[in-house]
């Protein structure tokens, strides 16, 4: 029996190429029938920073109201990355990113963040976009290459193009 994809897990570093990505999981969503979630993933703050943080804020709630702006000013960057991903999409392909039935910012550690997402959506894949090009090689980032390393489902890593 051939294995049917429903879920699709696109996770997004916000770069260039992670819009050449989405292009792909939608693709395949839109020819397999299935749902495409787009998740970003904040890593938590380092104990340099939470340093740094009381060093300048002093007070508790300043500093959980620097770490809540934090959070919402990534949510707004991923929101007006999708906005300008879908305005630049032909008119013919405007319709295939009703495919996207989620768009989730998590605060947590990238690759098992990533992971976890993926089992608890039931997802039959996890697309992902590479960094850069260099001499003849694709630069996989870090996070790629743990996803690779742990994943149980099928993983598509889209290259820089």
């Amino acid at each position: 029996m051939l294995p049917e994809i429903k879920d699709i897990l696109f996770a997004t570093d916000l770069s260039g190429n992670a819009d050449n990505a989405l292009r792909h999981a939608l693709g395949l969503a839109k020819s397999q029938g299935a749902k495409v979630h787009v998740l970003h993933v904040t890593e938590p703050l380092s104990q340099d920073a939470i340093i740094t943080l009381k060093m300048f804020l002093q007070d508790e709630a300043s500093r959980q109201a620097a770490i809540k702006d934090r959070h919402n000013s990534v949510k707004e960057m991923l929101k007006e990355n999708q906005q300008s991903f879908v305005a630049a999409l032909d008119d013919e392909d405007k319709s295939a990113y009703e495919m996207v039935a989620s768009v989730e910012l998590i605060d947590g550690h990238d690759a098992e963040t990533i992971l976890k997402r993926a089992a608890e959506l039931n997802c039959g894949l996890i697309v992902m976009g590479t960094h850069e090009q260099g001499t003849g090689h694709t630069y996989i980032g870090t996070v790629v290459k743990r996803v690779l390393r742990r994943s149980t489902i099928p993983t598509l890593v889209v290259p820089n193009t």
